[in-house]
């Protein structure tokens, strides 16, 4: 015969269990509330480590804007210097020394566009930069872009080819803006082939973009430094590339200008065998967002 439980020993095991839970529970509230201390912590220190990011990228920039601006006033004296010698106000030079005076007006143009280089990346950097889009014509552009230059293509064994751009529309952007990202390509490519062709196109996308791009025959780029080739001050070791100057950062700030047009920018290339660096816009930029 089956007897029921005793009361008191349901009710001292129920006890022992609530006392269980209430354990429990207060020590997954200790764990909580340390896991939320952390993490108010953590997020102290990153907003402490953003604004110190924020202020050295604000350091960065108005130093580079300031440098930038010093370096103009000495580097416009010597071109304006050096463009006396080449004009012979003084007399005629020697042989020698238009060698020597036409290696100083090379490296100070080479420098200047340094500079207005260092200048545009902290615009950008500073959110400074304004787009001012317009509606143009491709062929306009082309136009203009080659005319600028003719008087620099002076390698005869190198062609400057623009392609006629047909039945293409009206574009609504920034055209300087442009212009610069375009100029920065033909210039690199035109460095880098010492023979053959520099060939600029545009070709309109199903997805209302067009593609503009710079395509050469030159010297090249091998696939292991193509990762890099946008990055800041970043050049490629080849024997050209160490008898040219330049910091580097005409291919990076074409792709910070392209973003700013709504773009990207891409790049296809073999060593050996030339390269095509290639900017992609919209018809129409949208909403102007320069931050």
């Amino acid at each position: 015969m089956s007897h029921a439980p005793e009361p008191d020993l349901d009710a001292a095991a129920l006890r022992a269990a609530l006392a269980s839970s209430q354990l429990e529970a207060s020590e997954l509230r200790s764990e909580l509330e340390e896991t939320n201390r952390g993490v108010v912590a953590l997020y102290a220190e990153l907003d402490i480590q953003a604004e110190q990011l924020r202020r050295a990228t604000e350091l960065k920039s108005r130093f580079l804007a300031y440098m930038s601006y010093e370096f103009r006033t000495p580097v416009n004296a010597i071109r304006s210097i050096t463009r006396l010698l080449t004009d012979h106000v003084d007399g005629p030079l020697t042989a020698e020394q238009e060698r020597q005076v036409g290696f100083i007006e090379s490296t100070t143009a080479e420098f200047a566009e340094m500079i207005d280089d260092l200048l545009d990346l902290a615009k950008i950097e500073a959110g400074r930069v304004e787009i001012s889009p317009a509606w143009f014509e491709m062929v306009d552009l082309f136009s203009a872009l080659h005319g600028m230059f003719r008087p620099v293509v002076v390698n005869p064994a190198t062609s400057l080819i623009f392609e006629e751009p047909r039945e293409l529309p009206r574009i609504f952007s920034d055209n300087r803006k442009l212009s610069q990202i375009l100029r920065n390509f033909i210039s690199n490519a035109l460095k880098f082939t010492p023979q053959g062709e520099v060939r600029v196109s545009a070709t309109l996308l199903a997805d209302d973009h067009v593609r503009f791009s710079v395509a050469d025959t030159g010297i090249g780029i091998a696939a292991e430094h193509h990762a890099a080739v946008f990055d800041d001050f970043s050049q490629v070791d080849s024997p050209l590339q160490k008898r040219l100057r330049g910091t580097g950062l005409g291919l990076s700030l074409s792709q910070q200008l392209a973003k700013l047009l709504g773009g990207q920018v891409s790049m296809q290339s073999e060593f050996g065998k030339g390269s095509t660096f290639s900017v992609t816009l919209p018809i129409r930029l949208g909403r102007v967002n320069t931050n």
